[in-house]
Protein backbone atom coordinates (compact mmCIF):
# COMPACT_ATOMS: atom_id res chain seq x y z
CA UNK A 1 0.00 0.00 0.00
CA UNK A 2 1.40 3.22 -1.05
CA UNK A 3 1.97 5.92 1.92
CA UNK A 4 -1.25 8.71 1.05
CA UNK A 5 1.57 11.45 1.39
CA UNK A 6 3.42 9.81 -1.74
CA UNK A 7 -0.32 10.80 -4.60
CA UNK A 8 -0.30 13.42 -6.05
CA UNK A 9 -3.49 15.59 -7.20
CA UNK A 10 -3.97 16.81 -10.83
CA UNK A 11 -6.83 18.19 -12.45
CA UNK A 12 -7.90 17.17 -15.56
CA UNK A 13 -9.17 19.98 -17.72
CA UNK A 14 -12.83 20.69 -18.98
CA UNK A 15 -14.42 20.93 -22.02
CA UNK A 16 -14.87 18.89 -25.54
CA UNK A 17 -11.15 19.37 -26.68
CA UNK A 18 -10.09 17.16 -23.60
CA UNK A 19 -13.22 15.10 -22.77
CA UNK A 20 -11.94 11.84 -24.21
CA UNK A 21 -8.08 12.12 -23.57
CA UNK A 22 -6.48 11.23 -20.69
CA UNK A 23 -2.46 10.30 -20.56
CA UNK A 24 -0.53 13.50 -21.25
CA UNK A 25 -3.29 15.76 -20.23
CA UNK A 26 -3.39 16.34 -16.72
CA UNK A 27 -2.52 19.11 -14.90
CA UNK A 28 -1.57 20.27 -11.36
CA UNK A 29 -3.63 23.08 -10.84
CA UNK A 30 -2.06 26.52 -11.55
CA UNK A 31 -2.74 29.71 -12.99
CA UNK A 32 -1.81 33.45 -12.93
CA UNK A 33 -0.70 35.77 -10.64
CA UNK A 34 -3.00 38.80 -10.37
CA UNK A 35 -1.44 42.21 -9.94
CA UNK A 36 -0.18 42.67 -6.70
CA UNK A 37 -0.94 38.90 -5.44
CA UNK A 38 1.86 36.94 -4.11
CA UNK A 39 2.70 33.73 -5.44
CA UNK A 40 1.54 31.79 -2.50
CA UNK A 41 -1.95 33.60 -2.73
CA UNK A 42 -1.99 33.28 -6.43
CA UNK A 43 -2.15 28.80 -5.35
CA UNK A 44 -4.42 29.10 -2.69
CA UNK A 45 -6.82 31.06 -5.23
CA UNK A 46 -6.20 28.60 -7.93
CA UNK A 47 -7.19 25.83 -5.71
CA UNK A 48 -10.12 27.97 -4.58
CA UNK A 49 -11.34 28.44 -8.32
CA UNK A 50 -10.30 25.07 -9.94
CA UNK A 51 -11.33 22.95 -7.08
CA UNK A 52 -13.21 24.09 -4.63
CA UNK A 53 -11.23 23.73 -1.87
CA UNK A 54 -8.74 26.07 0.03
CA UNK A 55 -5.47 24.41 1.45
CA UNK A 56 -4.21 26.45 4.70
CA UNK A 57 -1.00 28.23 4.11
CA UNK A 58 0.92 25.85 6.24
CA UNK A 59 -0.10 23.05 4.12
CA UNK A 60 1.44 24.20 1.18
CA UNK A 61 5.19 23.52 -0.07
CA UNK A 62 7.18 25.42 -2.69
CA UNK A 63 7.39 23.09 -5.61
CA UNK A 64 9.91 25.54 -7.55
CA UNK A 65 9.18 26.77 -11.44
CA UNK A 66 9.76 24.72 -14.60
CA UNK A 67 9.55 26.54 -18.36
CA UNK A 68 6.61 24.41 -20.60
CA UNK A 69 7.50 23.92 -24.34
CA UNK A 70 5.73 26.95 -25.20
CA UNK A 71 7.45 29.31 -22.76
CA UNK A 72 5.23 29.69 -20.08
CA UNK A 73 6.74 29.82 -16.44
CA UNK A 74 5.09 27.76 -14.20
CA UNK A 75 5.42 28.41 -10.76
CA UNK A 76 4.22 25.42 -8.33
CA UNK A 77 3.21 24.40 -5.04
CA UNK A 78 1.07 21.31 -3.39
CA UNK A 79 -0.08 20.53 -0.35
CA UNK A 80 0.24 18.02 2.51
CA UNK A 81 -3.02 16.63 3.51
CA UNK A 82 -6.34 15.17 2.44
CA UNK A 83 -9.11 16.03 -0.07
CA UNK A 84 -11.83 14.50 -1.22
CA UNK A 85 -11.56 14.91 -5.38
CA UNK A 86 -15.62 13.99 -5.79
CA UNK A 87 -15.79 17.15 -4.56
CA UNK A 88 -14.38 19.45 -7.09
CA UNK A 89 -16.29 22.25 -7.98
CA UNK A 90 -14.51 24.70 -10.88
CA UNK A 91 -14.86 27.99 -12.05
CA UNK A 92 -16.27 27.79 -16.04
CA UNK A 93 -15.44 29.49 -19.24
CA UNK A 94 -17.64 29.95 -22.22
CA UNK A 95 -16.82 28.40 -25.85
CA UNK A 96 -18.62 28.72 -29.37
CA UNK A 97 -19.29 24.64 -29.86
CA UNK A 98 -19.41 23.43 -31.80
CA UNK A 99 -17.25 25.59 -33.72
CA UNK A 100 -18.74 27.97 -36.42
CA UNK A 101 -21.98 27.28 -34.63
CA UNK A 102 -23.02 30.61 -32.88
CA UNK A 103 -23.64 28.48 -30.12
CA UNK A 104 -21.74 29.42 -26.50
CA UNK A 105 -21.71 26.80 -23.86
CA UNK A 106 -20.41 27.01 -20.56
CA UNK A 107 -17.66 24.05 -19.24
CA UNK A 108 -15.90 23.15 -16.37
CA UNK A 109 -12.35 24.41 -16.73
CA UNK A 110 -11.22 21.50 -14.54
CA UNK A 111 -14.01 18.88 -15.13
CA UNK A 112 -12.59 16.43 -12.15
CA UNK A 113 -9.65 15.95 -10.10
CA UNK A 114 -7.98 12.87 -8.36
CA UNK A 115 -5.06 11.36 -6.58
CA UNK A 116 -2.36 9.01 -8.31
CA UNK A 117 0.31 7.08 -7.31
CA UNK A 118 3.83 8.37 -8.99
CA UNK A 119 3.86 6.23 -11.78
CA UNK A 120 0.58 7.17 -12.85
CA UNK A 121 0.53 10.47 -11.77
CA UNK A 122 3.92 11.19 -14.02
CA UNK A 123 1.78 8.56 -17.10
CA UNK A 124 -1.09 11.30 -16.96
CA UNK A 125 0.60 14.55 -16.49
CA UNK A 126 1.54 17.19 -19.25
CA UNK A 127 4.86 16.00 -19.93
CA UNK A 128 6.33 19.80 -18.97
CA UNK A 129 5.12 19.21 -15.40
CA UNK A 130 6.46 16.21 -14.99
CA UNK A 131 9.59 17.69 -12.92
CA UNK A 132 7.25 19.23 -10.51
CA UNK A 133 5.25 15.80 -9.89
CA UNK A 134 8.97 13.96 -9.00
CA UNK A 135 9.77 17.05 -6.13
CA UNK A 136 6.39 16.42 -4.96
CA UNK A 137 7.03 13.18 -4.95
CA UNK A 138 10.66 13.43 -3.44
CA UNK A 139 9.36 15.86 -0.69
CA UNK A 140 6.64 13.02 0.48
CA UNK A 141 9.43 10.70 0.65
CA UNK A 142 11.43 12.59 2.67
CA UNK A 143 8.24 13.08 5.34
CA UNK A 144 6.97 9.54 5.33
CA UNK A 145 10.43 8.10 5.72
Amino acid sequence: MVDARERVLLVHPGGPFFKRRDAGVWSIPKGMCEPGETPTAAARREFREELGFDPAPEQLFDLGQIKQSGGKIVMAWAFSGEWDPTLVRSVTFELEWPPGSGTLQVFPEVDRADFFEGPIALEKAIVAQRPLIERALAWARTRSG
